[in-house]
């Protein structure tokens, strides 16, 4: 099992960065010391980010607004204290206010992704060869990739009717999305992934054939059924995403009575594992 993960903390040539993940938001928050004291090699790298902070303040900058406080675990005593934190967008963008030559090459790394980014803009087509391309690194064959790519553009039909029918927020496509998943896995789409064991990763790129069956079952019914209904609202639309979950339901429970096994796996797609520290630190 190799158990590097390709984040942040890999672009630090082995240094630790202590990290806290937010299963709600989906997202890292970062040790600022401890990136700092890798990107300047300071042994003094707590004074070093008080000076940034104070001039960030100084200057209005919304980075400083950005910023949190987390308990980590120091690494001198092992006691936990409370330290500051940035998400991963506030990393890379404190990454780019540190005059340091060890951040050069990670400001000219996020140049080349935006430069990457600009391009797809003026040629989609780049985007789709880059989705590809990924997949294959991940050792997904050509007939997996052109049905997940066709799947989504099915959950684009979806977005598309849902949004006819007045939904608009992130939060309510969310809320919709998890109607179907908890009411033919019994879970949402976040319980799904702890349950995987994975994070950002996503929830479909894990999932086995008949899981992927199933979700798309669920998502078709839900999609004609409000074709035909034309539900206004969340609450509306929520009525009807449950009963297009409950058709992938039915054929999820008929499937385990004639096969004898179970339609939802544990299993994912990761070539990495996460260590769960807290339970670490009990063992």
């Amino acid at each position: 099992m190799n158990n590097k993960l390709a984040t942040i903390t890999n672009l630090f040539e082995g240094k630790e960065i202590r990290s806290v993940w937010d299963a709600e938001k989906e997202d890292y928050y970062f040790s600022v010391v401890d990136v700092i004291g890798a990107l300047t090699e300071s042994e003094r790298a707590r004074k070093y980010w008080n000076d940034i902070k104070r001039d960030l303040k100084n200057e209005g900058s919304e980075l400083s607004e950005k910023i949190g406080q987390l308990k980590m675990k120091s690494k001198k005593d092992g006691k936990n204290y409370l330290t500051d934190v940035l998400d991963t967008k506030g990393i890379f963008r404190l990454i780019e206010s540190v005059p340091s030559p060890k951040a050069e090459p990670f400001k000219l790394w996020l140049a080349q992704l935006g430069s990457e980014r600009i391009d797809e803009v003026f040629d989609p087509e780049k985007a789709i060869k880059r989705a590809i391309d990924y997949y294959r690194k991940r050792g997904y064959d050509d007939k997996w990739i052109e049905a997940r790519l066709k799947a989504i553009l099915d959950r684009n039909k979806l977005t598309d009717i849902w949004k006819s029918g007045g939904i608009t927020k992130d939060f309510e496509y969310g809320i919709l999305t998890n109607e179907i998943y908890k009411e033919w896995s019994g879970m949402s789409a976040q319980e799904y992934k702890s349950f995987k064991g994975i994070r950002k990763e996503n929830l479909r790129d894990n999932m086995t054939e008949i899981e992927i069956a199933l979700s798309d079952l669920g998502e078709m019914t839900t999609r004609h059924l409000a074709q035909k209904e034309k539900p206004i609202g969340l609450s509306e639309n929520r009525k009807v995403a449950k009963r297009g979950g409950s058709v992938a339901k039915k054929t999820k429970e008929f499937y385990e009575e004639v096969t004898g096994l179970d339609a939802i796996s544990m299993n994912n797609s990761l070539n990495y594992q996460y260590l769960d520290e807290e339970k670490l630190i009990e063992k």
